[in-house]
């Protein structure tokens, strides 16, 4: 594995075979440059950010600022996956994301959506009011159902690494070979899926899911590696706690350093950026652009 990540150096990214368009719904999403997921969190109980669901202006209002500064999907989640959160029951899951759904749908009938869910319930219930795009952090592991979901609407999947459910990922760190173990189990999963017909595919390292801080960056340091998939990848790194934790900071601090990683993840081949900041990540990729093409 290390003479693999001595060969594939940064500056060879752009030279993999990586699908740079995804079927969304008969929509192609063309992701020859990078894009923003705007993440809209229904859940109080996530780490920065919730959405209030009484009403769904709210929900809107953050919705059409989020379109407004240049994101290209909206991804609605309604659970929080934080390190050592709890479940809550499906059916408050989808009361909570169901009525954003058809709104955002309803008012931005073009918009690209996503639901951030593994139950396969919940996801069905979305892909029926509109969603574009299915965001696993299980990668069909807590609900194998999820699958047969996703293959049956056609519609594009966000295949993550991760290894147990919330409250309990972070007891399960050790691995003999971090890059190695994370790369055969996309490799295992990207085939199980094209064996079921799911074709359009995104991978995600799942920064901080079942992973110490360490981990996190060594897989950052080594992010083009998930480029041999031949999936295009998204990065998650948005004001998570291998950001502030070692700045003995907060969420609430810290989008200059997740900007400055996103940029980072840009030059290592990461085609989706998924955020709660906006603009400043649109602005990040624009300045990207700019500095990927300087001298030539």
């Amino acid at each position: 594995m290390r003479l693999l990540l001595l060969i594939l150096r940064s500056d060879q990214v752009e030279n993999l075979n990586i699908a740079l368009t995804i079927n969304c719904r008969g929509k192609l999403l063309d992701l020859s440059r990078p894009v923003v997921m705007a993440i809209l969190n229904l859940s109080p109980e996530s780490f920065f950010h919730s959405i209030s669901t009484e009403t769904t202006d709210q929900v809107l209002n953050y919705a059409e600022k989020a379109l407004e500064d240049g994101a290209t999907i909206l991804d609605i989640g309604g659970m929080s996956s934080r390190p050592g959160s709890a479940e809550i029951e499906p059916e408050e899951e989808w009361r909570r994301v169901g009525p954003s759904i058809a709104a955002i749908r309803k008012a931005f009938p073009s918009a690209t959506l996503s639901i951030d869910s593994y139950r396969a319930e919940v996801v069905r219930r979305a892909l029926i009011e509109g969603v574009d795009i299915v965001n696993d952090i299980s990668g069909g592991m807590f609900e194998p159902h999820i699958l047969e979901v996703v293959k049956d609407s056609g519609v594009p999947y966000v295949l993550m690494h991760n290894r147990a459910k919330s409250a309990v990922m972070q007891k399960y760190t050790e691995y003999n070979d971090l890059n190695g173990e994370v790369m055969d189990y996309f490799f295992s999963k990207i085939q199980l899926l094209r064996d079921k017909g799911i074709v359009d595919i995104i991978v995600d390292p799942g920064f901080g899911f079942s992973k110490t801080i360490d981990q996190n960056y060594e897989l950052l340091k080594n992010l083009e590696m998930f480029g041999l998939t031949g999936c295009p990848v998204l990065v998650g790194l948005s004001r998570k706690s291998m950001i502030y934790s070692p700045l003995g900071g907060a969420p609430e601090e810290v989008l200059s350093v997740s900007t400055a990683l996103n940029f980072y993840a840009l030059t290592k081949g990461a085609k989706i950026l998924r955020v709660h900041d906006v603009k400043e990540s649109v602005d990040c990729i624009r300045v990207f652009e700019r500095f990927s093409i300087a001298g030539k």
